[in-house]
């Protein structure tokens, strides 16, 4: 079975650093232009992993990523816009 994986957006002062995220997940992207960097868990160690990451001293900040909680499927506007004309009859 396939396991639900979530991203941590982790902001960093130094990216000298960077490695040591490697031991908490996936890292799968480092910006050097604005030091953050995106790391992949597991989501039933999202909490136990951020508050860990916290505790680095070369860690600004720890945010999670909600795209696991998006809905993605959208409806086509075209399909809204015939359900539209066919109401307007006279």
């Amino acid at each position: 079975m396939k396991e639900r994986r979530q991203g941590l957006i982790v902001w960093l002062h130094s990216l000298k650093h960077a490695k040591a995220l490697r031991k908490f997940g996936n890292v799968h992207y480092v910006s050097k232009r604005l030091k953050y960097a995106v790391v992949y868990c597991n989501m039933d160690e999202v909490e136990k992993v951020m508050a860990k990451i916290r505790s680095y001293s070369f860690v600004k900040k720890v945010a999670p990523s909600y795209k696991p909680f998006l809905k993605i499927e959208f409806e086509s506007k075209l399909d809204k816009a015939k359900e539209y004309d066919y109401k307007t009859e006279i």
